[in-house]
């Protein structure tokens, strides 16, 4: 079916080898579906928009995905979340100097409203995504630079043209975020789709309650026959992380796709027993603390340097992993994985050292020589309890320690992007979680601000912007090593520009009645519901 695999696949699947996913209970065949009853879930964000290509929060993803489908989107069955596998295109091909990509469409495809989905429709998705038209934002452009033109040449077929061969351009095209959408609707408005559902996905839209829950219902025609087996699915929309956990431990719902805690884990466990079934694993995700570089001091790179000096990873790593879903101590790629920095030379940057009093020292020594001894600022932190709570009361305590005064003000979670995109902060939490671990990936947001959008330090940096080309180019492991850490180092250490946390650990305990489902190291995966299916009735 697929006459070249890009190298990239070996790459990750090596990646895979060096993280444990533990799962019981659910794999994805060895049942036979039932059908029938309705999958009932908590959503601790709602969504700012329905616009998935100018969105980056599950707020979207996990109520709206199962009215959609992708060209392609990572195998459902694959614990790793590394395979392209086929959505939309049946099948696709790679020219022999990796510059051509040619995809076959499924004919026959109906959008919701009846109307055939071709290659028109393809290229119109992707335009607004690579190209976006102006006014209209998209939050992955920068993951895109190395596409030249996107074709139709007939109904059914797809073509990509690269500038430059790439070792990450499928894994790019399986994103969960490339939704396709009617052209002639884009065409019209292509701001449509912010606040309208219309897709080729095995649930229907029925409703969106705002503060309350979002409806799905069974799409009765979807391509892909037998399809889904769920009647539906209600996404319950609960901000408060003890509301969710006893949502579930009452068995009024069946899972959250997010992460619970340690303790929320052991608590469902030892209420619910075999009726509870955990799933574990590594999580491509962490936050990250943003200064605005648009404003003073924080232009200043002394000033950055010294708020993450003052930050003791290692001791946090052990406090705050107890309470909350933060783990690892990591800097630009998920601890363990082939372009991660090994610990010992991780340590060598700002803020990763061992020595956590030589550090405060230093920064305090920074903000002195940078006029801003006694600073003081507002940190902007996104409403969704776990973890951005705990995490920032940890970081407001360790800036306490270098004589820095932090006032917290908590911003609603639809609402917070709007805040950052503004630049209406002084230093604010990000974060940063991918849906396959790739550098190409994990690294675009960290370019120019005029190259991505969703850079919200604001700032240029054409050294940063030009390492990021070289890594993706490269073919070789071992060069494409040196060009990411050298990345990180310019990132982290020389301009500060960013100040990375804890990476993330998911811990996804759900009812047994569930299956058809795998869990990933990333919460932006597996989405769609199509393979979900409840061994009885639904939850009431």
């Amino acid at each position: 079916m697929v006459t070249r695999r890009r190298t990239w696949l070996a790459g990750i699947l090596s990646a895979a080898a060096c993280v444990l996913i533990v799962a019981t209970g659910n794999a994805l065949a060895q049942e036979k579906p039932r059908y029938g009853g309705e999958l009932v879930f908590p959503v601790p964000s709602e969504p700012p928009s329905y616009d998935a290509h100018r969105e980056q929060t599950f707020g979207v993803i996990h109520p709206v995905a199962p009215h959609y489908n992708g060209l392609l989107r990572f195998d459902p069955t694959d614990p790793t979340g590394t395979k392209p596998a086929p959505d939309l295109a049946e099948s696709w091909t790679v020219s022999s100097d990796g510059l051509v990509y040619t995809f076959k469409l499924r004919q026959g495809v109906k959008f919701h409203d009846g109307n055939e989905m071709t290659s028109k429709d393809v290229k119109a998705s992707y335009d607004k995504i690579i190209f976006p038209p102006e006014g209209v934002v998209s939050d992955r452009k920068g993951q895109y630079g190395v596409v030249k033109a996107v074709e139709a040449p007939d109904p059914y077929t797809v073509v990509f043209r690269l500038k430059w061969p790439t070792v990450s351009f499928l894994g790019s095209l399986a994103s969960p975020w490339n939704w396709i959408y009617r052209a002639d609707i884009l065409a019209k408005d292509p701001h449509w789709y912010e606040t309208h559902i219309n897709g080729t996905g095995p649930f229907l839209f029925v409703e969106h309650v705002k503060g309350s829950h979002w409806v799905g219902k069974r799409n009765p025609d979807y391509w892909d026959k037998g399809k889904p087996y769920l009647d539906g699915y209600r996404a319950l929309f609960i901000k408060s992380s003890a509301a969710q956990v006893a949502a579930v431990r009452g068995e009024r719902a069946h899972i959250q796709f997010r992460g619970f805690t340690p303790a929320d884990r052991d608590t469902l466990k030892a209420a619910l027993g075999d009726k509870i079934t955990v799933a574990e694993a590594p999580w491509d995700c962490l936050l990250m603390v943003v200064p605005n570089q648009q404003k003073k001091p924080f232009g200043d790179k002394r000033v950055r340097r010294a708020l993450t000096l003052a930050l003791d990873r290692y001791a946090g790593s052990k406090a705050l992993s107890r309470i909350a879903i933060v783990k690892e101590v990591a800097g630009v790629q998920v601890p363990g994985t082939p372009y991660a920095t090994p610990p010992d030379e991780l340590a060598k940057l700002a803020g990763y050292g061992k020595d956590i009093n030589a550090a405060r020292d230093e920064a305090r020594k920074l903000l002195k020589e940078a006029g801003a001894e006694g600073l003081s600022f507002t940190f902007t932190n996104r409403g969704v309890p776990m973890p951005y709570e705990p995490v920032a009361v940890w970081l407001i305590d360790q800036w306490r320690q270098i004589g820095v005064t932090v006032k917290q003000e908590v911003v609603e979670a639809a609402a917070y992007y709007t805040t950052l995109k503004k630049g209406e902060f002084d230093v604010a939490m990000d974060f940063q979680c991918g849906y396959t671990v790739e550098p190409d990936l994990d690294l675009y947001k960290f370019t120019s601000r005029s190259k991505n959008p969703s850079n919200y330090g604001f700032y240029e940096d054409p050294v940063l912007d030009d390492l990021y080309e070289k890594q993706s180019r490269a073919t070789d492991v071992e060069a494409r090593k040196k060009f990411v850490r050298a990345f990180e180092k310019r990132l982290l250490d020389e301009e500060a520009h960013y100040l990375m946390t804890l990476q993330w650990h998911r811990i996804i305990p759900h009812s047994s009645k569930v299956k058809g489902w795998q869990i990933t190291p990333s919460h932006y995966l597996n989405n769609m519901l199509d393979t979900v299916w409840l061994t009885d009735g639904p939850t009431h």
